[in-house]
């Protein structure tokens, strides 16, 4: 890959990062309804950014995606806590699977 490419890849992890977007606009861009992803933070499938108490509740990117999948296996038939399930599972494969990377490449190599 190209110095460029690298350098983009690093300016959208740095943004992902630092994304924080609040419920009305994850509703618009998701199509999941405000209430139902208030019910699904009660339940504790995700979290909202903790802000001023009283404000509009926002939520990073990791629960954005978290929503999307959610809904997504919903429309496939899942029951919401089985979805929920699945969603955690696939996020903990990839959390793993990323810090075994990370491992290996701060690992010293003969």
């Amino acid at each position: 890959m190209s110095a460029n490419h690298d350098q983009q890849m690093y300016y959208d992890f740095d943004l992902l990062s630092k994304l924080v977007v609040g419920i009305g606009e994850v509703a618009d861009i998701t199509g999941v309804p405000t209430r139902k992803i208030r019910y699904w933070e009660d339940k504790g499938i995700v979290r909202s950014v903790q802000e001023a108490d009283g404000s509009t509740r926002r939520y990073d990117y990791l629960n954005i995606k978290k929503i999307v999948l959610v809904q997504e296996l919903l429309e496939d038939g899942y029951t919401l806590d089985a979805a929920a399930r699945k969603v955690e599972d696939r996020m903990k494969n990839i959390n793993d699977i990323f810090q075994k990377i990370a491992d290996k490449q701060n690992t010293p190599q003969p």
